[in-house]
């Protein structure tokens, strides 16, 4: 599978400093975005050291020798096993960090992880930090959002988009990393086809752009550097009000 990927981070316009963080582990195909919140310099940290405790728990556990800091969930492949006991390192980490530090009190990050492996993007998350696939022009949301607004949706499932966006707290979420000493991560797999695209993004994203402009940014073969910052662009019109963050991937199978 060849595949082209692009990223692009941004304060937005109402921030004075950017607490997304994203990063690549080329070797093992693998993609992440965070949200990083907390005040100060606080949420930048959380992002940040969720990346690292991530990064260094993947190139250790790759030594079959290695131990692992929380048992293996036989419901789950190996591959599925690692993501989730990354993120679930992380989350100690940066609870620990903010429970030590009074500098650091209230710290904590949304997280989605993105990991192809032959045919599958296995997608791994904890707050609402989101991952979309694009197909055949059709926008689709891969992740669901650890939020109140998601939680009163699925109370109620008839509610209306008009009172979607109208809801007082739509922007207050119920899972992060760091929030407590554990956290329930969510995994899904999805097939990967010829020309998929996938997007991982901050809310600073998926909050201001809607899905129309998503599928018109991103179509197979375009400059997806050009795309991701097109994107950022296009949040920014908005009224950027968060810190934005996307990361763009194009598979191809030939």
């Amino acid at each position: 599978m060849h595949i082209r990927y692009a990223a692009k981070t941004d304060p937005g316009l109402k921030r004075t400093h950017n607490e997304d963080y994203f990063c690549l582990i080329e070797d093992e195909q693998l993609f992440l975005v965070a949200d990083g919140m907390g005040g100060h310099a606080s949420g930048e940290v959380a992002s940040k050291m969720a990346a690292d405790v991530i990064r260094e728990f993947f190139a250790r556990s790759k030594d079959d020798d290695a131990t692992w800091p929380y048992k293996m969930d036989r419901a789950l492949s190996f591959l599925e096993n690692r993501l989730v006991v990354s993120i679930k390192q992380a989350n100690k980490t940066i609870h620990e960090a903010a429970t030590h530090d009074v500098r650091m009190t209230g710290m904590g990050t949304t997280v989605v992880i993105g990991q192809i492996f032959e045919d599958k993007f296995y997608i791994a998350h904890v707050g609402d930090s989101r991952c979309y696939r694009v197909r055949d022009g059709v926008v689709e949301q891969l992740t669901r959002d650890h939020s109140l607004l998601e939680d009163y949706k699925e109370a109620r499932p008839g509610m209306s988009e008009d009172e979607q966006k109208k809801f007082p707290h739509r922007n207050v979420i119920t899972r992060a990393l760091g929030m407590k000493d554990t956290v329930q991560v969510d995994i899904t797999a999805a097939d990967v086809k010829d020309g998929d695209i996938f997007l991982l993004c901050s809310d600073g994203l998926s909050g201001m752009v809607e899905p129309p402009t998503l599928r018109d940014l991103l179509k197979v073969g375009s400059d997806l550097d050009d795309a991701a910052h097109k994107l950022v662009e296009a949040a920014n019109q908005a009224g950027g009000t968060d810190n934005i963050t996307v990361l763009v991937l194009e598979c191809r199978l030939n």
